[in-house]
């Protein structure tokens, strides 16, 4: 078993946790208050016990396990588990991810797992999510998105709802595009991050302006 860096994602659609539910407005990684102590109770509550479980009823079981938590005066709490990675938080862990993903996959197949040594790039990555007026209820789609071409090019543009159409990128769904930057620390992955948001434009866009605060204010 290989454990990923942890992240926290945003759920609630507007600033301060306000507002519909949603399939996530931003993350970051990795977690400021998710030290070693916290790692070890999550394994010892979570973790372990699942993967237990898996063994016992001999399930052969090879790829990704998501673990969805909260953190909880009791100790870690889950709330859901997948057998894929999460939304948004793929897009801050595997840019994080320094060791050959493909590598990764292909030694979990084969069962030698173990062998691979896993690193991650240093710093602090930040995703911001873009979204359509509207979302997570009606939104209305083909609006014309401007300013990709001025993202500088260190950060990912990850486009989740777009299309192209005569010639130009426009909306197709709610959540549209996730704008990745990372940093030396939290603060500046973040100020990176929305430096490069304000250069995209397109009709009722709205996001998030407060994804990782919650990292700086645990500390």
């Amino acid at each position: 078993m290989k454990m990923l860096l942890p992240s926290q994602d945003h759920k609630p659609a507007f600033d301060d946790d306000r507002g519909p539910n949603t399939g996530g407005m931003g993350a970051y990684c990795p977690v400021p208050f998710c030290d070693e102590k916290q790692i070890s109770a999550i394994r010892r509550a979570v973790i372990e016990p699942t993967l237990e479980g898996i063994r016992s009823e001999r399930m052969n079981y090879k790829g990704a396990i998501y673990f969805g938590l909260m953190m909880t005066e009791k100790g870690p709490s889950l709330l859901e588990y997948n057998v894929r990675f999460g939304d948004p938080e793929t897009e801050v862990i595997l840019p994080s991810l320094k060791t050959n993903f493909l590598e990764l996959i292909i030694s979990c197949l084969e069962g030698r797992l173990s062998e691979v040594n896993m690193d991650f790039h240093p710093g602090y990555y930040v995703d911001v999510v873009l979204a359509s007026g509207g979302y997570p209820g009606s939104y209305e789609k083909g609006k014309v998105i401007k300013g990709l071409d001025k993202i500088d090019g260190s950060v990912f543009v990850f486009h989740a709802g777009t299309k192209k159409e005569n010639n130009n990128i426009v909306t197709s769904g709610g959540r549209v595009l996730n704008v990745v930057a990372n940093g030396v620390s939290l603060e500046s992955a973040i100020e990176k991050a929305y430096k490069e948001v304000k250069k995209i434009e397109f009709d009722r866009m709205f996001y998030r302006s407060d994804i990782g605060r919650k990292g700086l204010m645990k500390r």
